[in-house]
């Protein structure tokens, strides 16, 4: 099923009173609570907070890995809750990147197998799967390291070969979880820079971060605690 654009003005996400809880003996335990957050096309928000606040959660909530929860989320114009399975999923790959701290590479597959994979899910031919590996090579300066495995290259490239998987097949949204957590400061500068990069070219993002330093590369910051929103 194709996924109609977003409406002129509409918010590309939009939550409205969503929570989540998890059962524990003798009640619960609230996660988010009363979460009210639109995100407008080529938006850049840092979601920040001390550990426990909710931020994880809230983003594998927002990339529709988590749908146990109650409230309103509105991702391009549609209702998730009311999705299906197979259309959630759908919505997911046709919107999503995303990029994780530990990377997520595949060892036993080289770079550009690497990136030919979240290809490979999709309606593409093989033609046009190796165009679009060998241009996204070159984009990302990596054209050298296409044929070497994970496990050969430094920490900075294998979140470098990340970030390029996750905007090989042009996600309008990419979600980052602490994308420079294993990196050192001039890596995790290179990273934060190639997502200042991707915004300005008109994706979206939306990153989990402890850094201050990497929140400013950002257009604003959303903090969490204990699984409110604080006021801006």
């Amino acid at each position: 099923m194709s996924t109609p654009p977003t409406a002129i003005g509409a918010p590309l996400i939009r939550l409205r009173d969503v929570e989540k809880s998890v059962p524990l003996a003798g009640g619960r335990t609230w996660l988010l609570r009363r979460i009210d957050l639109d995100v407008a096309e080529g938006d850049f928000v840092s979601i920040m907070g001390p550990s426990g606040a909710g931020k994880t959660t809230l983003l594998h909530l927002l990339g529709l890995h988590d749908g146990d929860f109650a409230g309103a989320y509105d991702l391009d114009g549609r209702a998730v809750p009311s999705l299906s399975r197979k259309d959630r999923l759908d919505l997911q790959k046709r919107t999503i990147g995303f990029v994780f701290q530990s990377y997520h590479l595949l060892d036993d597959l080289t770079v550009a197998e690497n990136l030919d994979l979240p290809l490979s899910y999709r309606d593409i031919g093989r033609a046009e799967r190796q165009a679009l590996v060998a241009d996204t090579l070159d984009r990302f300066g990596i054209v050298g390291k296409k044929d070497l495995y994970p496990p050969q290259l430094s920490g900075g490239q294998q979140q470098l070969v990340g970030v390029a998987r996750a905007v090989i097949a042009r996600p309008r949204l990419i979600l980052a979880d602490e994308p420079t957590g294993n990196l050192h400061s001039g890596q995790a500068r290179d990273v934060m820079a190639l997502f200042a990069r991707l915004n300005a070219e008109g994706t979206t993002i939306i990153q989990v971060t402890h850094s201050e330093e990497n929140a400013a590369f950002g257009k604003r910051i959303v903090r969490l605690r204990d699984g409110w929103l604080q006021p801006q």
